[in-house]
């Protein structure tokens, strides 16, 4: 049985899935969609065409699917979409994309602490942990199992890899790669995270291999061209280091190093 407080104000039109719990003074707006089992503590408002999938679990005073902040917005249909078991705590925003038909994007098993902003046509992956106080400006990726620190801010369109780990404070102007850590102002990269590989269950192999890419890019002195060609000239390259030089080779603003 869905709980809904008397004191929530669900618009006609907006779907609630089953067994959701939708606390004091909440606001739905006529073309959200809750998933099942879904729990809105109180002061949640979620507006526009927004959409979580179940099992998600949002805290008090987060703002969900709201018109970007983006002065570009012309109007238009514009969506956010969560997918299943994510928690957001207190105060998050997280806005709607800014072009019609565009779409803010959360997946599935994230943890977004408190005060964090998510802004317009931001794509998370899955299994993101991001700690208090980041902010995150358009057209950000963040690919799964990554993790972003406290006051972390970063720049639009910037991308953050796989299993990359960025401190707390870091000003991140460019593109992070995977499986690093980062750290700084601007943003470096400071070593392997080994720790995040293990836990992974990563190979001890691909670890050996992404440790040597690792120096080879950020230690050799090298051009970094003529580190990739050097290491996609090996016969032997493993998905994760593969992953890594593509990762490179596709980043238009250019990886921290």
């Amino acid at each position: 049985m869905t709980e809904i407080h008397p004191t929530a104000v669900i618009a006609p039109g907006a779907r609630i899935g089953n067994d959701c719990v939708i606390g004091p003074y909440c606001v739905i707006g006529k073309h959200v969609e809750l998933g099942d089992r879904c729990r809105l503590h109180s002061h949640v408002v979620v507006e526009g065409y927004t959409t979580l999938g179940s099992d998600n679990e949002i805290f008090p005073f987060a703002s969900l699917g709201h018109k970007t902040q983006d002065l570009k917005w012309r109007g238009g249909i514009t969506y956010t979409r969560i997918g299943n078991r994510n928690t957001l705590r207190e105060a998050v925003t997280v806005n709607s994309g800014t072009g019609e038909g565009e779409a803010t994007v959360i997946g599935d098993n994230n943890l977004i602490m408190a005060y964090c902003h998510v802004a317009h046509n931001c794509c998370l992956g899955n299994h993101i942990i991001i700690s208090n106080g980041m902010a995150m400006a358009g057209h950000v990726t963040v690919e799964d199992y990554a993790v972003i620190s406290g006051l972390v801010t970063i720049h639009q369109f910037v991308r953050i890899g796989t299993m990359a780990i960025i401190g707390g404070s870091s000003k991140t102007t460019q593109d992070v790669p995977p499986y690093v850590m980062a750290d700084g102002n601007p943003v470096r990269p400071r070593a392997l995270n080994r720790v995040g590989l293990e836990r992974r269950g990563v190979s001890l192999e691909a670890q050996a291999q992404l440790k040597q890419a690792y120096k080879l890019l950020f230690r050799s002195g090298m051009a970094l061209d003529n580190s990739i060609q050097q290491l996609e000239s090996r016969q032997d390259l493993l998905p994760e280091v593969e992953h890594l030089v593509n990762f490179i080779k596709g980043s238009p603003r250019g990886v921290c190093r």
